[in-house]
This record gives C-alpha cells, sequence and structure tokens, in this order.
C-alpha cells in the first residue's frame, strides 16, 4: 500500500483529481485468481471479496463475522456506511495492499470509513485510520487551501465525521493559516509615507470568495475561529457579506398578493445563522445597505422575529446614514398597507434609545463594540427628522395606511428633531388628501401634532387657503403668522424709524422724507391693531357657527349641511382675514406715494393682491 503524498514522506505526488480506480461496479472482483468467499453489500451495490484480507484489518467485519456463529457465511451487509460504495471500496482496496493516492479529494471519506470499519492499530500496524490521521496532519491542516477542499468534502460524512471532529479540525485550520497569511501579507505590503509619516497596510484575503462554497453550518464554525485566532473584523465583515450574496441570491423577492410558499428551510437557516454571526461576532465593518438588505431578506424568508429584532438595533445605531430607499420596505401582509411602517417604527424607536443612553452616559444593552460608529448627536437627530419626513410623505398615499400607524411615527420623534415643520406639513396633507374619508376629530387630531409656529412663510400662506384643513388648525396658522409679522415689525420698523430720524441731506440738513416716514409708521400700526380686531371677530364668528350647528343638529336638520355652510362662511371669513394680511406688505412704502398708487389704480389693488398672494402660495406646491 502506498499514499501519495507532497513530501518525503509520501513518495506519491498528491493530486486533487478522483482516483482513477473509482469506479464501483456490482458484483466487482478484485482479485480473479482465488475464488471469492463472502459479498458485501454497500448501498444496494455488492462487492465480492475475501474474508482474510478484511477481517484481518477491519474491526467492524471481524465482530460481524464472530458474531453470526456461522463459518461458512457468505454474504454481509453494510447500512449507513460514511462515503456510500466509493469510500468501501477504497478501504477494501486497502485491505488488499492496492497502491492508490490519498488526496484531498478522497482523505475525508477514508478517514470516516475507516473509523466506521475500526480499523485502528489493534488489528494492524499502520492501519488506515493512521495513514489518514498521517496525511491530515502533515499535508492538509498546515495549508489554507487543503483545508478548505478537504472541509468541502465533509458534506454527507455525519455523523462519523463529527465523531472524529474532522470539522473543527479543518475550521481551527482554516483559521489560524488565514491569520498568519494576514500578519505575513500585512508586513510584507507595509509602507511607509515619508511625508506624512504613517504606516499604510495594503492586503487582500483570497480566502473570502473560497469561503462562500462551505455548508452554512461549517462556515459558522469557520467563522468563529477566524475571531478566535485574530483574523481582522474588516476581513470577516466582507466574507460575510460574499457569502449572503452568493448563497441568497437566488431568493426572489415575494409580491404583497403571493399568498404560497415562498422560500425553503435552507434560506431561513441561512439568513438566521449570518445574523447570528453578525452579532455574536459583533462585527462593525458591514455596510449599512448591506444590513437593510439582510433585513429585508429576513422578512422575505419569514426569520424569527428575534433575527429581525437584531438587524433593527444594528441599524439603529447608524439610521442618520439611511437613505430613504432604504426605508421604503415592502410589506407582506395582504391586509396591511404597502410598506412596513412596524419595522421602521421599530428601528426609530432603537436609534432613540440609543440617544437617551448616549445622554445618560450608560452603555449599550446590546453589547456591540462602537468602534466606527459615532455617538448620535443632535445634528443626527435633526438628519433623521428630515428623513422621517420623507419617508411620511411617501406612505401617505397608501390608502390602506391606518391613522394611528401614521400619527404613531410622527409623535415618535422630539421637538427638537425638526426645526421646521415643513415637511410634516406636507406629509399630513398628502395623507388628508388620500384619506377623504376621515372625520373631522381625527383630522383635528392630526393636524394638531403640526407646530405652527416652525411653518415658513410659504408653508403658512398655503396651509391659510387649504380646504383639507381644519377651520381651528388655519385660525391657528393665521395667528402665529399675525405675530410674526407683529415681531417682525417691531424689531425692523424701530430700526429703520431711527436710522431715519437721523437721516440728513448731504447739505447736513435733515431731509423732509422723515414726517412722511413717520406718517407711514403711524398707518402700518393702525392696520395691525385692524387686523386684531379682525382676529377676534372671527373667534366670536366661529363661536357663532359652532352653536348654530349645533342648534341646527338638534331641530333635525341633516348635519352635513350644516357643517359645510358653516365651514363655507368660516371659510369666506378666514379668506377675508387673509386679505387682511396682504395689507402688510406695504411695509417700506412711503405713504404719499402709496395714496398716489391708490388713486390711480383704484379697485384693481385688490385684485393684483389677491393674484399675488395666489401666485406664492401655488409656489409651495403641497397639491
Amino acid at each position: 500500500m502506498v499514499l501519495g503524498s507532497d513530501n518525503a514522506a509520501f513518495p506519491f505526488t498528491t493530486t486533487t483529481t478522483s482516483p482513477r480506480f473509482c469506479n464501483p461496479i456490482s458484483h466487482r472482483r478484485i482479485f480473479s485468481d482465488v475464488a471469492e468467499d463472502v459479498t458485501v453489500s454497500v448501498d444496494g451495490q455488492s462487492f465480492l471479496l475475501h474474508k482474510f484480507p478484511l477481517v484481518s484489518r477491519c474491526g467492524r467485519i471481524r465482530k460481524m463475522v464472530v458474531d453470526s456463529k456461522d463459518p461458512d457465511l457468505l454474504k454481509l451487509e453494510l447500512v449507513n456506511v460514511p462515503g456510500g460504495a466509493f469510500a468501501f471500496e477504497l478501504a477494501a482496496k486497502f485491505c488488499y495492499g492496492s497502491n492508490f493516492e490519498i488526496t484531498t479529494a478522497n482523505v475525508a471519506n477514508l478517514r470516516c470509513v475507516a473509523e466506521y470499519l475500526e480499523m485502528t492499530e489493534e488489528y494492524q500496524e499502520e492501519n488506515l485510520i493512521f495513514r489518514t490521521e498521517t496525511y491530515l496532519n502533515e499535508i492538509v491542516l498546515k495549508n489554507l487551501d487543503k483545508s478548505l477542499e478537504v472541509l468541502c468534502k465533509c458534506d454527507g460524512l455525519d455523523p462519523i465525521v463529527e465523531k472524529v471532529g474532522l470539522v473543527d479540525r479543518c475550521a481551527d485550520a482554516i483559521a489560524m493559516n488565514a491569520s498568519k497569511e494576514q500578519l505575513v501579507s500585512g508586513l510584507a505590503h507595509l509602507e511607509c509615507n515619508v511625508g506624512s509619516g504613517k504606516l499604510h497596510m495594503h492586503s487582500q484575503d483570497w480566502w473570502i470568495e473560497d469561503l462562500s462554497a462551505l455548508r452554512i453550518d461549517h462556515y459558522r464554525r469557520v467563522i468563529t475561529a477566524m475571531r478566535r485566532n485574530g483574523v481582522r473584523p474588516e476581513s470577516i465583515g466582507t466574507s460575510i457579506t460574499h457569502y449572503a450574496q452568493i448563497s441568497l441570491k437566488g431568493v426572489e423577492r415575494r409580491h404583497v398578493w403571493d399568498s404560497g410558499p415562498f422560500v425553503g428551510d435552507d434560506q431561513r437557516m441561512i439568513v438566521e445563522i449570518l445574523i447570528d454571526l453578525l452579532a455574536t461576532e459583533n462585527i462593525t465593518t458591514v455596510t449599512l445597505s448591506f444590513l437593510f438588505g439582510m433585513l429585508r431578506m429576513a422578512i422575505e424568508v419569514d426569520a424569527s422575529l428575534d433575527c429581525r429584532i437584531e438587524v433593527e438595533k444594528r441599524i439603529g445605531l447608524q439610521l442618520e446614514m439611511a437613505s430613504l430607499d432604504d426605508l421604503l420596505i415592502p410589506s407582506t401582509q395582504t391586509s396591511d398597507s404597502m410598506f412596513d411602517v412596524d419595522t421602521v417604527h421599530r428601528i426609530l424607536v432603537n436609534f432613540l434609545q440609543r440617544i437617551d443612553e448616549d445622554d445618560s452616559g450608560e452603555l449599550s444593552p446590546c453589547g456591540y463594540d462602537s468602534d466606527g460608529l459615532k455617538s448620535p448627536s443632535h445634528s443626527s437627530v435633526l438628519k433623521v427628522g428630515r428623513l422621517m419626513d420623507g419617508y411620511l410623505a411617501e406612505i401617505a398615499p397608501d390608502p390602506y395606511l391606518k391613522l394611528q400607524k401614521f400619527m404613531a411615527l410622527i409623535e415618535l420623534l422630539p421637538d427638537y428633531a425638526r426645526i421646521v415643520d415643513d415637511g410634516l406639513y406636507r406629509a399630513i396633507d398628502i395623507y388628508l388628501k388620500a384619506h377623504p374619508s376621515l372625520t373631522e376629530s381625527e383630522c383635528k387630531k392630526l393636524c394638531k401634532l403640526i407646530d405652527c409656529q416652525k411653518l415658513s412663510q410659504d408653508a403658512s400662506s398655503h396651509a391659510a387657503q387649504n380646504d383639507r384643513l381644519p377651520i381651528q388648525m388655519v385660525v391657528r396658522v393665521l395667528y402665529f403668522e399675525q405675530l410674526r409679522l407683529k415681531s417682525s415689525f417691531s424689531s425692523g420698523g424701530c430700526d429703520g424709524g431711527v436710522s431715519q430720524r437721523f437721516m440728513c441731506s448731504s447739505s447736513g440738513v435733515p431731509s423732509s422724507c422723515v414726517s412722511p416716514q413717520r406718517d407711514n409708521y403711524a398707518s402700518l400700526r393702525r392696520e395691525n391693531r385692524e387686523l386684531k380686531l379682525e382676529i377676534s371677530r372671527m373667534r366670536v364668528r366661529l363661536t357663532e357657527l359652532e352653536r348654530e350647528q349645533g342648534l341646527m343638529k338638534q331641530q333635525g336638520m341633516r348635519g352635513g349641511d350644516g357643517r359645510v355652510g358653516g365651514e363655507m362662511n368660516g371659510r369666506a371669513f378666514l379668506a377675508s382675514l387673509s386679505r387682511g394680511f396682504g395689507r402688510i406688505t406695504m411695509f417700506g412704502v412711503p405713504a404719499a406715494a402709496e395714496k398716489k398708487r391708490r388713486k390711480k389704480s383704484g379697485g384693481s389693488q385688490w385684485s393684483e393682491g389677491k393674484s399675488r398672494r395666489w401666485h406664492k402660495a401655488a409656489s409651495f406646491a403641497y397639491d
């Protein structure tokens, strides 16, 4: 018996191709000069052999012959032979002393079938177990490539392969050799930038792509061993990303209307193991887009809720770097909305919890390494606020989106997450337009979430003429707009008056335009008081409308007509108030010039002002 090898101990060259003799056929005669005395059946294939060479090396066959107590035993049947007929034929050739090569392609089968047949040193020296162990220790386990190839050949050899510990030994060998290669490669490619004095390391991990050929449970052992042996986290993260792309590329996206089975258990197991590796191995080097991809895949394959929550936690650590497309996760529930709002809600909760922990100085309960992740700051909260406003605007047209879920996302963010509420107003306006069946109380409850003091001038102008908003909302908008104009007038007008008070001509004599400016200032103050009175009258009128509506309902009249009429009267009154605001546009116009322009234009001024205001509101494109 001769064993092929790469060194002096094994004189024949080891190859990675299948042995030349591997072609088992039924009733094969290994030696034809001596009549066979036993037939061995393995996986439906029969081998005509001799008892003596088998009994002399195989403890299992010796026990079967002895236990049968039949000296003329003619047939033996072996069940669950690791490697099947192929591996048994190699073991039989070894028993007969035939020459063949032990290679990385057959050593796993030989080691397992030798264990199954109990080919130990107890029956003969340098038996098959000894020969295969020697080859593994001296050839395979010292080389990363060969260890990886042998580990791939371990598929289908359970449970014997676990008993002999071949999987763990190959996984440890791969991890150890990968760590050594990284160290050697890093030192070989270490460069020094003379100008900056900084060190730069360049290395390529060729084994990342080769690991994708492993079975998922074997891959998990290799990654765990790599982490234990000090392989760089960046390499491990890249390996996990590549493995997911290769092993999950065949999983098709499931649509909302698909109700049949969508994926097998293999893809589900792959997703759950990869997510578990991301959590237990503290990998912080994977990209945010990959995390969102794993989250979508976990939803597609119906992975466990714990796995989904784990990915959501990791996304919440860096939510400020996400894009709007990342958050638009399709829903897999036929009776729910088009987008998975619950998942986004949980991600946002995790983000806010991380902020609270950073503010309180406590450690994260998730136990993640914070390397490469900046602590969420106020700027991060503002980014997430803008991101969520865009997300709300995208999901608002969904007719199946429930009001409770929509409002829960809005209420979750703190007040300081939005400097301006224009994005929130736009999202709510879209939702009101897409859901005309909302009751008046629901509209009021939703619009209360808008801070009218944070609306820009364009948004306030649009809201003042928005028929979809409740009257109370329009009142608040007009009220705060009036306060803003008053504040702006008080701060800018007084300064202008002071500067104009000391305005002089080139000759040093006070200018004659001071007096008209004072008149204009007094006129603006009067108009401001008129606006206050109009708002007061409007409030009284609103109270009267509500009282009239209640009386009409009590008298048996249809409530819809009363409400519509009341709203029309109220909105007509609001329109008059909006026209009152238009008069404030006379800031900075001299009183004399204004009077002259009024006499010249007559009644056309009001129509022109109304046209300008409608044009300004139309530029704020929310409709």
